[in-house]
């Protein structure tokens, strides 16, 4: 299972963490890990292309982690959208996927 570790300060993301590989299926057929690796990764690469300096990243196999460097709207607005994507994931694979959310 993967799971997804949310803390905010109010409406703000602070940190989105996520680990774990979901175990939908073998590796290469996993269409969960696909959604939510997919879902990250452009989240990252869209804050990155547009705000470079807002977040902090950590990843390495099954785990990635977001921190939030300053605050800045683009960037939050991107990490909510992130969090509404992964709720829709958990929604229809609540076995593969859960997700925390805390302050």
């Amino acid at each position: 299972m993967t799971t997804v570790n949310i803390k905010k300060n109010g409406s703000l993301i602070t940190e989105i963490e996520v680990k774990g590989h979901s175990g939908f299926a073998v590796s290469g057929k996993d269409i969960v890990c696909a959604a939510i690796s997919a879902s990250t990764i452009t989240t990252v690469n869209a804050i990155l292309s547009l705000k470079k300096d807002t977040i902090k990243t950590e990843t390495h196999d099954g785990y990635l982690r977001i921190n939030t460097l300053k605050d800045c709207e683009i960037t939050n607005k991107l990490l909510l959208n992130l969090e509404d994507m992964l709720k829709d994931i958990e929604k229809e694979y609540p076995k593969y996927l859960k997700i925390n959310i805390g302050g």
